[in-house]
């Protein structure tokens, strides 16, 4: 049995692999840098944490993003196939 990878396709499934696991390392280099930042942060303002606040908040709306959108698209998914169920 033979594949159909051309050469040009190979080269574009190597690129991509590469470009992720690249990625993946710039990645997880930023959490320690956010930590520190946030520790130091902190124990410069002990009665005003205002920058380890905006943080947390950012990340919480980094991490609320995919489940609204995949929320929203079900949402409409849900409604076409019960429309086309229905008739209507």
């Amino acid at each position: 049995m033979r594949s159909n990878i051309t050469p040009f396709n190979m080269k574009r499934i190597i690129a991509t692999l590469a470009l992720t696991i690249f990625s993946v390392f710039t990645v997880a280099a930023q959490c320690p840098m956010c930590k520190a930042a946030l520790t130091s942060s902190r124990d410069h303002a002990k009665n005003r944490p205002v920058v380890g606040n905006g943080i947390n908040k950012g990340i919480l709306m980094l991490l609320a993003t995919p489940y609204v959108l995949l929320g929203t698209a079900g949402v409409f998914l849900y409604q076409y196939k019960r429309r086309q169920k229905y008739g209507k």
